[in-house]
């Protein structure tokens, strides 16, 4: 709730409720406490925080754009692009070259149910690739790839002859999201990517969402995510 509502980070609440700084209903919180915004009472240093409502965006994330929400170097973020809400933060992360569907939240919790290795959460990547044709590359994705010691999660892989010999058009879901995976794995077997679009993220799809454009998920879709949430947790 604390992050929620702007306060300070999940990590930097913890701190504040460890201080004694944070009451619920009149009394010192302790972590761990689930408070219910509608009906308890929470303060911060004698004053009441206001509750935030749960908000879920869906953004195309443009080619160029930064996911921080501060950069050094002073290069666009994808905060430039969405609305100025409290707590807000991305769902995993796209590096600076490529471009798609990035889940943006201030519901902590369920960020790290759909990013954490354990949830295997799906995501789908559509990549433009060169070096090697496309018999090959198919039987490269027919076997594991290690990166780090450790297999891809690829779920499923779909190669397309491209225009040249040695282009390919590669439709790829992996059940992960470690950083750079999918160019990782794509440069491990070979090929070069000039192109990465993620089209999807768990239940939630990039459609025809226009690149730098943005929209709130649908009330179906953030109950398909608290589903999926659920279910992960549960299994």
């Amino acid at each position: 709730m604390l992050a929620r509502a702007g306060i300070a980070s999940r990590r930097e609440s913890e701190e504040l409720i460890r201080k004694g700084r944070v009451r619920v209903n009149g009394s010192i919180a302790e972590i761990g406490m689930s408070v219910d915004p509608s009906q308890d009472v929470v303060e911060l240093d004698g004053r009441r925080v206001t509750p935030v409502a749960f908000a879920w965006i869906a953004l195309h994330k443009p080619v160029g754009y930064v996911v921080t929400k501060h950069d050094q170097r002073e290069r666009p973020t994808v905060f430039d692009l969405v609305p100025s809400i409290p707590g807000l933060t991305y769902v995993g992360r796209l590096d600076i070259k490529t471009s798609g569907l990035l889940l943006m939240t201030n519901d902590g919790g369920a960020v790290n149910q759909l990013t954490h290795p354990r949830y295997e959460v799906n995501r789908t990547y559509m990549v433009d690739v060169t070096g090697l044709t496309a018999s090959i590359v198919r039987r490269a994705l027919a076997e594991p790839i290690e990166i780090d010691g450790r297999a891809v999660n690829v779920v499923s892989s779909r190669v397309r002859q491209g225009k040249q010999k040695q282009q390919c058009e590669l439709l790829l879901t992996l059940a992960e999201g470690r950083n750079r995976i999918v160019r990782r794995m794509c440069e491990a077997i070979g090929l070069r990517v000039v192109k990465l679009v993620r089209l999807s993220h768990g239940p939630i799809e990039l459609g025809d969402l226009g690149s730098g454009q943005w929209r709130y998920l649908s009330p179906v879709e953030q109950e398909d995510l608290r589903q999926l949430c659920t279910i992960q947790i549960d299994g």
